[in-house]
């Protein structure tokens, strides 16, 4: 496999840029030319951590490289912009290999609106993608922060929780797939998550105050609104949405399914802060971006940290999330 010869092939799948990248794929940089402000993320994924090529297709993992990092931008309620791509190619991948790759996230482009605008190739001991996502807004104050939660507001959740965790649980036992109905379903959501960038952009017309996305689970990215806005989060774990069969899944591996689902991640749905008095109006609007709920599932009040009431009337401790250095 030639470096050059890749290159060109994956250039050749690109959609056509449109007008406001005026230099795209193939020079030393992109250009663009877009108004207002920009907000840019950098994710990585690698093999071994983040997923397994024994359990996904190389274009599940083209498309959840790419879904995770759009996913930021969708807790910003930024619009979808440029995306650029990183592969770390093992010895092991040859050229159709990295096409299939592309192919994932070529599909996720169309859905989405992203501009693959540019990246780079290099050898290496695992496979791993490093993607560099920018979104964009007609001005700063456009997009939604951690910070802004205040006492009063509302907590809403975008579509449900635990999926992911589930489905991670049935890749690693598929013996648990006799135990749900809607395994696939499951399955689906740990390997080919939505980015929210829709109901994110919703959100944030809605005057969101603060919002996150879920990806290391409610419990551990509630504490980072908590934090950052100086306020208390006050949640009832039985408000909160639970994808089908994913509890039974989880309480299968031996422990409590719900806390398992509250503190599971990978969901990439998205929590916020909202004034009461806009919860209308972004429920609307959430259904018609998305054609998912949204659900109020507690409230921000003064204090600090994060309360998770449990059914039987217990708290579940918040937990810090996945550390990518342990």
């Amino acid at each position: 496999m030639g470096e050059f010869e890749l290159l060109a092939r994956i250039r050749e799948r690109l959609p056509a840029t449109p007008a406001h990248v005026l230099l795209g794929s193939g020079d030393d940089a992109a250009v663009t030319s877009t108004p207002g402000a920009t907000a840019t993320s950098v994710d990585a994924v690698v093999d071994g951590v983040h997923f397994h090529r024994s359990q996904a297709t190389l274009a599940q993992i083209g498309h959840k490289a790419l879904a995770t990092a759009l996913s930021d931008l969708a807790a910003m309620g930024a619009a979808p912009g440029e995306a650029y791509v990183v592969l770390g190619v093992p010895s092991d991948l040859d050229e159709d290999d990295c096409i299939d790759l592309l192919d994932g996230m070529l599909a996720l482009v169309e859905t989405t609106g992203t501009v693959l605008a540019g990246g780079d190739l290099t050898r290496a001991t695992q496979l791993f993608l490093a993607i560099t996502v920018v979104g964009h807004a007609a001005s700063p104050d456009a997009f939604v922060s951690r910070a802004g939660a205040r006492p009063g507001d509302a907590l809403v959740l975008t579509g449900e929780v635990g999926g992911a965790a589930a489905g991670l649980a049935l890749l690693e036992d598929p013996l648990l797939e006799r135990q749900v109905p809607s395994a696939a379903s499951l399955k689906a959501r740990q390997l080919e998550p939505h980015p929210r960038l829709g109901a994110g952009r919703a959100l944030a017309l809605a005057q969101a105050s603060a919002m996150i996305d879920l990806s290391d689970g409610l419990t551990g990215d509630a504490a980072h609104i908590a934090e950052q806005s100086g306020v208390n989060l006050r949640i009832e774990g039985n408000a909160v949405p639970i994808a089908t069969g994913a509890d039974t899944v989880l309480a299968a591996t031996g422990e409590d399914g719900l806390e398992q689902a509250l503190g599971g991640g990978e969901d990439y749905e998205l929590l916020a802060a909202i004034p009461p008095a806009r919860l209308d109006q972004a429920r609307r609007a959430v259904r018609d971006a998305e054609g998912i709920a949204l659900t109020t599932i507690g409230e921000v009040v003064a204090g600090e940290g994060v309360e998770i009431r449990l059914p039987g009337g217990g708290l579940l401790k918040p937990t810090r999330g996945f550390d990518q250095l342990t």
